[in-house]
């Protein structure tokens, strides 16, 4: 999750992170560019665009164009990837029977495939396969939880799962349902809808935007002053944490000059079990460790990673959240990925940074 563009009462040494490489291109402010906003609602939560619009400018469509345009994107996403509706392209491979092909539209086939690769290079620590799992501890389709699954139901949900069982056509962009097994893409799907949202702007030539769908951000350009779209990363403090417990993480500010970021965690959806009387409540994360079947147990309370594509950052923050601190690290450090780790202590956080992403520092 991020805060966008903080006020300067609250801006105190933080750190600032901009992109390794820029160009001139798309670097320039539009003179006397005003700043529009539009928003609304998709895939359950609320999507946001910044953009600047310059004056001296003819766009191929005005500002009820570029909603619409936005609200076209965002429904073909949902329309192919939604696992909550029963006339998606993926719930249709989910009902399909076992050995049958279900053919699928491009930008679902393309999602896919980069989800089976994120599962196969995480060794299944992200698993596009995990529907079961999702419904099973209530954060998917399936109503909310208030007390735990048993052993025997989460055993029963894992067998329904297996991400390397899916077969796919790469010519004929089709999937061949193994049998049983039921997509969840919306560890992925957010993301690809943000890149999808910020390419059909630069399309109508829309230079200069930040797209945000559910805490997910991509930008590019910069705004009329002539500055970048800068977030903040913010710290991972539930309800029943005091934000004096994060004040010793750094506040690391990005410039989303042509990137994105995305941040996963145990801090945004959980539910907490009643325990026996007078002692705590247990919480359940939604991050679930498909491996095991139960959510992520470990210190790690998020992951943000930066990188160009949001669909990439989406997907890479849950997996490296799943394998935890060390585990996690060592893999995104050796894949050359961005990302900032914050685990909980005894005292309240610590950080850990991978090389890629402290190299970022300006």
């Amino acid at each position: 999750m991020t805060r966008i563009d903080l006020p300067a009462e609250v801006r105190h040494a933080p750190r600032v992170l901009v992109p390794l490489q820029m160009t001139s291109a798309g670097v320039q402010p539009h003179a006397g560019g005003r700043l529009k906003h539009l928003a609304g609602q998709t895939m359950g939560t609320t999507w946001s665009v910044a953009y600047v619009q310059a004056p001296d400018v003819a766009y191929a469509l005005d500002e009820a164009g570029i909603d619409e345009s936005i609200r076209a994107v965002l429904a073909r996403v949902d329309a192919q990837m939604s696992n909550w509706r029963d006339d998606s392209d993926i719930s249709a491979f989910n009902r399909a029977a076992a050995g049958q092909w279900i053919a699928l539209p491009d930008d679902a086939f393309h999602v896919l495939e980069t989800a089976l690769r994120v599962a196969r290079e995480s060794g299944g620590a992200y698993d596009p396969s995990a529907g079961p799992l999702v419904d099973l501890w209530g954060f998917g389709p399936a109503p909310r939880r208030e007390v735990a699954p048993g052993v025997d139901e989460v055993m029963s949900a894992r067998e329904r799962c297996g991400w390397a069982s899916v077969v796919l056509d790469i010519q004929g962009k089709r999937a061949q349902q193994p049998g049983g097994i039921s997509l969840d893409l919306c560890g992925i799907a957010k993301g690809f809808a943000v890149d999808a949202v910020s390419l059909a702007l630069t399309d109508v030539g829309i230079a200069h935007h930040l797209v945000e769908i559910g805490g997910e951000l991509r930008g590019e350009g910069v705004k009329p002053d002539g500055m970048p779209w800068w977030v903040e990363l913010e710290a991972p403090v539930t309800e029943t944490e005091s934000e004096a417990a994060a004040e010793g993480i750094a506040q690391d500010l990005v410039a989303l000059h042509g990137l994105s970021v995305a941040t996963s965690g145990d801090y945004r959806r959980y539910f907490m079990e009643a325990s026996q009387p007078c002692a705590p409540s247990k919480r359940y994360a939604h991050t679930l460790d498909p491996r095991t079947g139960y959510p992520a147990s470990h210190a790690l309370a998020s992951v943000s990673v930066v990188h160009r594509e949001c669909m990439m950052a989406d997907a890479w923050s849950t997996a490296l959240t799943v394998l935890g601190p060390q585990a996690g690290m060592q893999l995104a450090a050796a894949r050359d990925i961005a990302a900032r780790f914050v685990m909980r202590v005894p005292d309240g956080f610590r950080e850990t940074v991978t090389p890629a992403y402290r190299a970022m520092y300006s």
